[in-house]
């Protein structure tokens, strides 16, 4: 019996083990709940990862806007995350650390700078907090949607991150005051400075002020004469040219009055200066000059003033910085009148104009005049039977660099609105009506690294009876001084207009000359003849002083004429943008 039942067990067995379909289902019976965890994992792992590229993909656009309105950056952000449907939006400021729980979002807004520059390592380009601001890098955090798998795993968090920069860029430039012209001045000083024998109208001069250069199309037509074959404006940039180069260019630009060109195509014909400047010194295009030769940067003005870029360049092709020039007596009151001037390098890495970013400064030249006139007595006759044998004016001036910085551009609501910040700063002046340390020496006059020192100059010459002549000697000194710049703000109207604004170091409402003849200090020097001259000096100082007011007016037209065809102005500086754009933001990072 027992070994029958054995039998019937082993067969069993036997059966059991034979049949495949019964083995199957014991082990998709014991594999299922893991198969159902692994599926409920995948969907949730896929869901997390796509949810993951949207939240990428809101950053980038919260990082792009917030960069498009640096003003209002974290309402930027917001707006753009809350508009794309983003759940539960918290702004997470510094020093805080939250964690999002479902249906929130955490966002870190940081706004900063960021420079573009290869010798800087890129996770290092983005400086958060630093100002001017030009970049903002956003920061997300969420806590994604799960479907199945949220009793097998604990809830993670997505983080994303972006950052943005924008790139607003000005053209603009300092100095150029040409508001008045007189063409025999004009002529001289750039005849001077040009070598050649310059002889334009003031017809033609007026032409020049009023017309403006398209930089980008000077530059092409720079590298025609220069026989260049360069791919971008920089390029051409880092050549050099002699002036006439440079006017014939400016003369065939498109767009240019007759005028003008006529003028410009005889000046470069006149120019017989061989000096090549540095282009680089005279512009700087900035980002644009990574452009291809040809090509234009949309939305952004670049054009500078005729007679300013040719004065500019003249100043720099005169190889000695010096020019003398002999007036005679073209001055009304004065019977000779000597100049010598002399004209500093710029500073360094600071052209005459810039288009670039937030930051940059443009400087004009340091400037030296002396002037040396003798002036008409006219009545010579003085009280006592004095006669007032001569008058003369030994006039020094001397003006530093004035500079303009580039301190902010602002788009609140489009490319209309734009405004463009420049602090400027008027060079200081001093006027000293004496003699020079640096008189007779040309290399000291024009040494610009070592200040003048000034003394009792002879005024002039008197004529007592039965006396010899007895010189008149004095000095007075003006300073002009402003030691902090003063912000000039432009609007898109000013740009499109290309309008001039003036900082003053002071309003300055008199004569200058007269303000250092009023200052005049003077003495009789007596040879020690043993006299007392205390009656004669006060009668000689009225007449003296009478005799100098009566040609402060012709005077300062000169002064002013000068300076301004250099670009400078005592006391004030000058600043005009002639093109800005909001720039478009973009991924850095």
């Amino acid at each position: 019996m027992a070994r029958r039942l054995r039998a019937r067990m082993v067969r069993l067995a036997r059966s059991m083990i034979s049949d495949k379909k019964a083995n199957f289902a014991v082990m998709a019976a014991l594999s299922a709940p893991v198969a159902l965890a692994l599926a409920a994992f995948a969907i949730d792992e896929a869901s997390i990862y796509n949810e993951r590229r949207t939240a990428q993909a809101m950053t980038d656009l919260a990082a792009i806007t917030g960069a498009s309105n640096i003003t209002d950056i974290q309402n930027a952000v917001v707006t753009t995350l809350n508009d794309n449907g983003m759940p539960g939006i918290i702004v997470q400021q510094p020093g805080q650390t939250i964690t999002p729980a479902a249906g929130q979002t955490v966002v870190s807004i940081t706004p900063g700078q960021y420079a573009a520059a290869s010798t800087v390592a890129v996770g290092q380009r983005f400086q958060a907090g630093v100002t001017p601001y030009n970049a903002v890098r956003v920061t997300l955090h969420k806590t994604p949607a799960r479907y199945f798998a949220s009793a097998l795993i604990p809830p993670p968090v997505i983080g994303t991150q972006a950052t943005a920069s924008v790139t607003p860029m000005a053209t603009f430039g300092v100095g150029s005051r040409l508001l008045s012209l007189n063409g025999g001045i004009l002529n001289s000083l750039l005849s001077g400075l040009l070598g050649g024998n310059i002889s334009l109208s003031v017809m033609d001069y007026n032409a020049l002020v009023s017309a403006d250069i398209d930089m980008l199309s000077f530059t092409s037509a720079l590298a025609t004469q220069l026989n260049l074959t360069a791919g971008t404006y920089s390029d051409v940039l880092a050549s050099k040219a002699t002036i006439g180069q440079i006017a014939a260019a400016m003369a065939s630009v498109p767009g240019l009055d007759g005028t003008s060109a006529a003028a410009l195509q005889a000046i470069a014909g006149k120019a017989t200066s061989t000096v090549k400047i540095p282009l680089n010194t005279l512009v700087d295009l900035g980002g644009v000059g990574n452009l291809a030769v040809g090509q234009r940067p949309p939305g952004l003005g670049v054009s500078a003033n005729a007679i300013g870029m040719l004065t500019a360049g003249a100043v720099l092709a005169n190889g000695t910085n010096q020019v003398a020039l002999n007036l005679g007596a073209t001055i009304p009151g004065l019977t000779s009148t000597n100049l010598t001037i002399a004209i500093g390098e710029p500073m360094q890495f600071s052209p005459w104009l810039a288009i670039d970013q937030i930051g940059t400064t443009v400087r004009t030249a340091q400037t030296r005049i002396k002037l040396t006139a003798s002036v008409t007595v006219g009545n010579p006759g003085l009280a006592g039977g004095t006669t007032l044998a001569s008058v003369s004016l030994p006039l020094s001036v001397e003006v530093a660099y004035a500079q303009a910085t580039l301190t902010n551009i602002t788009c609140p609501s489009g490319p209309s609105s734009i405004q463009v910040s420049i602090a400027a700063q008027p060079g200081i002046a001093a006027l000293h009506l004496a003699n020079s340390n640096t008189d007779g020496n040309p290399t000291a006059f024009a040494d610009f690294s070592k200040p003048q020192s000034f003394s009792n100059a002879q005024i002039a010459s008197i004529q007592p009876l039965l006396i010899p002549l007895l010189a008149v000697n004095g000095s007075a000194a003006v300073n002009i001084s402003n030691n902090s710049p003063q912000t000039l703000t432009f609007s898109a109207t000013d740009i499109a207009n290309k309008t001039t604004k003036t900082v003053s170091t002071r309003n300055i409402t008199q004569s200058l000359t007269s303000s250092l003849i009023n200052n005049l200090s003077l003495s009789i020097n007596v040879l020690g003849l043993g006299l007392d001259v205390s009656g004669l000096l006060n009668t000689v100082t009225p007449a003296v002083t009478s005799v100098l007011q009566g040609v402060t007016a012709p005077v300062d037209n000169l002064l002013y004429n000068l300076l301004s065809a250099l670009g400078v102005s005592v006391g004030s500086a000058d600043v005009r943008v002639t093109g800005a754009t909001c720039g478009r933001a973009v991924l850095v990072q």
